[in-house]
């Protein structure tokens, strides 16, 4: 069985989860709209150049994507770490539908804004289009209610899951510039040193974890690699048991307390910050340049189109199947949804063209275009043809 078939009681952990993601997705879009809005009003300027504003040596972007963002890249390793050890993921034939879902929802949408745009400055722009935003995406099943089935949304946290982890491993590797080995090694000691804490004394308290994690992020961003990915290694140093009813470890203890924060006031502010976007006039013709094209049809197209061929190939051959409530008409809904990039896609997008302020722009317009129509599309489509497979 690949996914347990269902009519399926979901978990409070993945209710709480579920309904979190569900309450950002729908912040995130006002405050989206509030800061193109201040962006393009006549003190639309001095909105944009405030995210500028030094703070300690940085930039208020810089802290906010730099620092904010590894507290919730944190949460998404604490995430995959519950999903991985007790969750949907910790079955390895339950994993595999979401696994080649994710793998098809990455590579199509990469391979086609790397035909676009091969041999040209904005060819690094091909991590863009891989990324599913899992508080959107969840905002529009939630209002779809009970018109799916819920394996459907199990399936769609576990390929996001998958998604964001696959987004990690991409910053961590093409989007690094320059490594300093020195501070690079001093972080993964500091990792090892919280690990060895949790495996060989099982240190239980959250305080060594955190004050480790807060060196190992310095570190690592003196390294020259993206400082979010501290938050993903500290996930995996923190203690996790889930024969404590998933309840009293460290690692899901931390999650509980970071949800809120993590969906109600740093996900915001990176909204804030990050589509303060000044639209210029010839912003729809910026949309037909091969990157902007590139992002557009890898979210829009390439999505489902992977999503959906590669789980077919992998029930076709056998090597999983589709639980008893789906159909491939879900599949293909949900692949419509892992098109709302957005926040990881926005995130990559600034680390794709750093410094190159118009192609960043332009990049998230496409962005925003995408995933807006794929988060409309998808929602009509299951909500006409969601209905949960009689069989």
């Amino acid at each position: 069985m690949v996914m347990r078939d269902v009519q399926q009681k979901l978990t409070s952990t993945f209710q709480n989860f579920f309904n979190s993601e569900k309450s950002s997705g729908i912040l995130l879009i006002a405050c989206t709209v509030i800061s193109l809005l201040l962006s393009n009003v006549s003190a639309g300027s001095s909105y944009i150049s405030f995210w500028q504003t030094e703070v300690g040596g940085l930039s208020l972007e810089h802290w906010i994507n730099d620092a904010l963002m590894a507290v919730f890249f944190l949460l998404i390793g604490l995430e995959l770490e519950r999903e991985l050890y007790s969750g949907e993921l910790s079955n390895f034939r339950n994993a595999l539908l979401p696994l080649f879902a994710a793998i098809g929802g990455i590579i199509t949408p990469a391979l086609i804004h790397f035909t676009l745009n091969t041999g040209t400055p904005t060819q690094a722009g091909i991590g863009i289009p891989m990324a599913t935003d899992i508080a959107f995406a969840l905002g529009a099943l939630a209002l779809l209610g009970n018109r799916i089935p819920a394996s459907l949304k199990v399936f769609v946290v576990a390929f996001a899951v998958i998604d964001d982890l696959s987004a990690i491993i991409v910053i961590a590797v093409f989007y690094t510039a320059q490594v300093s080995v020195g501070y690079l090694a001093g972080a993964l000691a500091v990792w090892l040193l919280l690990i060895g804490l949790n495996r060989f004394f099982r240190v239980m308290a959250l305080l060594p974890y955190l004050l480790g994690g807060a060196l190992m992020w310095l570190l690592t961003l003196k390294s020259g690699v993206h400082a979010t990915v501290a938050g993903v290694l500290l996930a995996f140093a923190i203690p996790y048991s889930a024969k404590d009813g998933d309840q009293e470890s460290p690692s899901h203890r931390l999650e509980h307390i970071l949800h809120k924060p993590v969906a109600f006031i740093i996900l915001p502010i990176f909204a804030l910050d990050n589509t303060a976007i000044l639209i210029s006039p010839d912003w729809m013709q910026n949309l037909t340049s091969p990157n902007s094209v590139g992002i557009i049809t890898g979210l829009l197209f390439g999505k489902p189109l992977g999503v959906t061929l590669l789980c077919f190939v992998a029930v076709l051959s056998g090597l999983c199947r589709l639980p008893s409530d789906l159909a491939w008409r879900h599949i293909f809904g949900a692949g419509i949804l892992g098109g709302i990039g957005f926040t990881m896609s926005i995130f990559i997008a600034g680390l794709a063209f750093t410094g190159d302020i118009a192609t960043i722009n332009a990049s998230k317009m496409a962005i925003l275009v995408a995933s807006l129509i794929a988060g409309s599309l998808g929602f009509l489509w299951l909500r006409l043809f969601g209905q949960a497979q009689d069989r």
